[in-house]
């Protein structure tokens, strides 16, 4: 059963160019579904993009997919050579030094521009902008805007990303994520997706990524707790400060670690009878705290001093609960 039959052909050859001029593959089926239409009617349409110069690539199979490649020529009646140059040479500094106003729209326009530019285009694209030097009023740091626009078709596309990611202490990991939004603070950018394997939502700082993938699997978006992402980064920005965490436990580590979630570190031996965790990440200091002492060990914090302050005032806080006069303990003897 078709959803609502689009009989409007211009409002919906535009529609269905814009989902072309995500990089990435569509399945006939699938177009036919975001159009309302047959698939019928989509061969329908494709042909019509080709007449009008678009370079549309069919592959075969039970459901043949479509996409839009780079073609000899920009497609008639859209840009010329120079005003597409132009504007992609804009777009790649605005996006690649996070200049406030260029926002996920216009990383998006990137995107879609970029997946048709003929490769003597793209080459003039790349030696304009190696050539020039951006002057920006922040002193946020530049990103290739490859990685960004990679990020943006994922996000349109509803496409499972992976990359590699490196945090504050210069420690690396690999995520998996479904992405929601990309948001520029006008000094940064900043992706806000569900991340897999920590089964929660996290926000990225893009500078800190490489190696961005584009899975091509598919996923229904969730709802992120605020309902906005640009809410959540600041809620995310106001309430969690990245930190590296050092931690020795009088326990073995095989002990340890079936106390504590994989995210927040693997235990190392430290010794017959004691282990070490390392980790890094962002949150309240207090969660962190909790978690250590919800072990169920003795353990001293080795860095950084503001969480060994922050078990100290937890230890306090237990022990005069507890009926302790003064609270006295040190943050050893408040993990027991």
């Amino acid at each position: 059963m078709l959803g609502h039959m689009t009989t409007d052909t211009p409002a919906r050859l535009l529609q269905l160019l814009s989902l072309l001029q995500t990089p990435r593959e569509w399945p006939g089926g699938e177009l036919a579904g975001r159009l309302g239409v047959s698939r019928r009617t989509v061969r329908r349409d494709i042909d019509r993009l080709r007449e009008l110069g678009y370079p549309v690539q069919a592959t075969k199979g039970a459901d043949g997919g479509y996409r839009l490649i780079a073609g000899k020529a920009m497609p008639p009646l859209v840009l010329d050579d120079e005003e597409a140059v132009a504007i992609a040479v804009g777009l790649r500094a605005g996006a690649g030094h996070a200049v406030e106003g260029v926002d996920e729209a216009s990383v998006r326009a990137l995107a879609k521009l970029e997946q048709v530019l003929p490769a003597r285009l793209r080459h003039r694209v790349s030696t304009l902008q190696a050539a020039t030097t951006a002057l920006t009023s922040g002193d946020g740091p530049s990103i290739a805007p490859e990685t960004l626009t990679v990020m943006a078709s994922t996000v349109a596309g509803r496409e499972r990303l992976r990359f590699a990611y490196r945090a504050k202490d210069g420690s690396g990991s690999r995520r998996l994520t479904e992405p929601h939004r990309l948001v520029s603070t006008g000094r940064r950018w900043y992706l806000v997706a569900y991340d897999l394997d920590r089964a929660d939502w996290r926000t990225f700082r893009v500078d800190r990524v490489s190696e961005p993938f584009a899975t091509g699997a598919r996923f229904t978006p969730r709802e992120l707790p605020t309902g906005d992402a640009a809410e959540y980064l600041r809620r995310s920005l106001e309430g969690r400060r990245e930190f590296a965490y050092e931690v020795r436990f009088a326990a073995p580590a095989e002990v340890v670690a079936a106390h504590v979630p994989a995210f927040v570190g693997a235990p190392e031996p430290d010794g017959e009878d004691a282990c070490v965790l390392r980790g890094s990440g962002g949150g309240p200091l207090e969660w962190l705290a909790v978690r250590l002492a919800m072990v169920g060990h003795e353990f001293t914090v080795l860095n950084p001093p503001e969480l060994a302050e922050c078990v100290g005032r937890l230890g306090g806080r237990l022990s005069r609960a507890a009926g302790v006069c003064g609270g006295r303990e040190t943050a050893q003897e408040a993990g027991t």
